[in-house]
């Protein structure tokens, strides 16, 4: 059901209205004006809130940190969906994939088999998505790691999973405060105190 206009003036905007059985993966790129950096969970929509700088900064140090280490063959994105099956398409803040999935600068989704790491930084709004509904996905979608940023005091912490292949679920690697250092999917070490610090234009 969908309400009529006060006054008889026209709405600004009017909400998709999913089909029966919800939206699939490919409507997600022909529905006219969702916002930016929507999701499908479940044949849903799932709409982002405003990020707080704490999420913006976060992504820039793994961003500037992951290309800055992958290595050949891989390669990073922010914000690229993943078409998981019909009715899910999660949107991880970043991911690591295999650099031949590539097709070009009007890629909007990458198959899961691609996806080496996803990544999701926490935020209020997706506390239960991001610790429990979209790892699940990933991981019965095969993708090998799955790491989780939190956020405690002022310093992010990491929760590092790898995929389980006999059982399809993520079992735990790590709890990392202050320094990162990994040696899956590849040799990486990131200083998570650096969220506070402006890098210069010359680093």
């Amino acid at each position: 059901m969908s309400a009529a206009p006060e006054h008889g003036l026209e709405p600004r905007y009017q909400w998709p209205i999913p089909p029966a059985g919800g939206w699939t993966a490919d409507d997600l790129d022909r529905i006219p004006g969702l916002p930016p950096h929507t999701e499908l969970i479940d044949g849903s929509l799932v709409l982002m809130s405003p990020q707080r700088k704490f999420h913006t900064r976060m992504m820039w140090l793994l961003e500037y940190a992951l290309l800055s280490q992958v290595p050949d063959g891989l390669d990073v994105d922010r914000e690229m969906t993943i078409k998981i099956d019909r009715r899910n398409r999660p949107e991880p803040d970043l991911i690591v994939y295999r650099a031949e999935a590539d097709t070009g600068l009007e890629q909007t989704w990458y198959e899961p088999e691609a996806v080496v790491l996803a990544i999701e930084v926490v935020s209020e709004d997706s506390v239960e998505r991001d610790r429990e509904v979209k790892p699940r996905k990933y991981a019965a979608a095969g993708v090998p790691y799955y790491w989780r940023v939190e956020k405690e005091g002022d310093l992010p912490v990491v929760y590092s999973y790898e995929l389980d292949p006999a059982t399809h679920v993520y079992v735990p690697t790590g709890i990392h405060r202050e320094r990162l250092e990994l040696k899956e999917p590849f040799p990486v070490t990131i200083d998570l105190t650096a969220i506070n610090r402006r890098r210069s234009v010359e680093d």
